[in-house]
Order: structure tokens, then C-alpha cells, then sequence
């Protein structure tokens, strides 16, 4: 089964003490590895400007999702933001598929999908101020799939700030929607959580 096949998958950042760049792994939930995600594109000069300071929501930030085999099969980029984030996904080759657009900066924070031609197909919505838990829904405001922070362990949670989400996908969808939704479940990370993780 190919990584965009999967219903129920694990996003797991993998552990690192300084995180200067950011890798994932893709895990099924029998702990199979199904796909990696990792950070591209980085200067030397942005790897020591995350580390000695908090300028991150001011880079442009590129992640490529791999299937199991190595090919590409996503390129997620968020832009450098100043209040909100915009997240722009493309598939394998390089084509446009849409955008993940911060709605609103206060309150339970949502994220407009959208397709290439900017229409809106669907919406992600975070359940609680903290944003750790999401409900994604349709145009038609139906419920389609869900993006849920697992647990942490005692040694992730003293050492460093990875965190583990688990997306989970109710039923069919077709495209654009679908590569959105596996999308989100890294550009949320992305356009919420890494700017809070500098060390300065």
C-alpha cells in the first residue's frame, strides 16, 4: 500500500536535542515504517540562525513527504510568515495541489484547504485553545478525518519538543482533498508549533 493509501498513519518527529532540522517518520499504527519527511533546502546560515535564535517564522520552511520506496509523493512550503501561516502543497513532480491557509490568529485556530484554483474544498479545526487536537471536514462540513497528539514519552517530553500526531482518515475522499488532509497533518506542526521552538 502506497503512503496516500493509508487511512490511519503516524507522524513521528524524530527525537533530536537541538532540532536544527526537522525530520519525520511515517508509521502505520502497527509501527511499520510507511514513508519519511524530511526538511530541504537549508543554508548553512539557516541552520545557525534556528539554533543561536527564534527567527524561524521568518524562514521559508520546506518539507518533501517519501514513500517507503523513496519516491517523492509530497512538497509541503510555508513561506516565512509574519502572522499567519500559508502552507503550499504540491505532489511528486513539482504540480500545484493547493494551500493550507491560517484562518484567524485568536481563539480555536482553523485552517482554510484549498484547491489550485484557491477554491475551498474543506477545513481543519483545532478543538481546543492549545491547538493539539484537530477535526478536518469537507465543503459540505462533514467530518472526513481527524489529526490527534499521541503520547509522549517521560525522555521526549525532559529533552526535547518532538511530538507524535496520529492522522486518521474516516472514509474515501478523492484529490485534491485527500493529499490536503495528509498534508495538514505536517503542515499544522509546521505553521503552529515551530515557531515556538526556538532558543532564544
Amino acid at each position: 500500500m502506497r503512503l496516500l493509501e493509508h487511512n490511519r498513519i503516524v507522524i513521528n518527529q524524530k527525537a533530536k536535542i537541538i532540532e536544527m532540522v526537522n525530520e519525520y517518520l511515517i508509521r502505520d499504527t502497527d509501527g511499520n515504517d510507511i514513508g519519511v519527511i524530511r526538511q530541504e533546502g537549508q543554508s548553512t546560515l539557516k541552520k545557525v540562525a534556528r539554533f543561536v535564535s527564534s527567527l524561524d517564522q521568518f524562514m521559508t520552511h520546506t518539507l518533501a513527504a517519501y514513500d517507503a520506496d523513496g519516491t517523492k509523493v509530497l512538497e509541503i512550503v510555508r513561506p516565512r510568515k509574519i502572522v499567519k501561516s500559508t502552507v503550499q502543497v504540491f505532489d511528486g513532480r513539482g504540480g500545484t495541489i493547493g494551500e493550507i491557509r491560517q484562518q484567524n490568529v485568536f481563539g480555536k485556530i482553523r485552517f482554510g484547504l484549498h484547491d489550485h484554483t484557491g477554491q475551498k474544498v474543506g477545513e481543519i479545526r483545532a478543538e481546543n485553545w492549545r491547538a493539539w487536537n484537530f477535526s478536518i471536514v469537507d465543503h459540505l462540513e462533514q467530518e472526513v478525518a481527524r489529526i490527534t497528539k499521541t503520547w509522549e514519552g517521560l525522555a521526549k517530553t525532559v529533552f526535547t519538543t518532538a511530538d507524535d500526531y496520529l492522522l486518521e482518515i474516516s472514509g474515501e475522499m478523492s484529490d485534491p482533498l485527500r493529499h490536503l488532509v495528509v498534508a495538514s497533518a505536517v503542515g499544522v506542526d509546521t505553521a503552529l508549533k515551530q515557531d515556538a521552538r526556538g532558543l532564544g
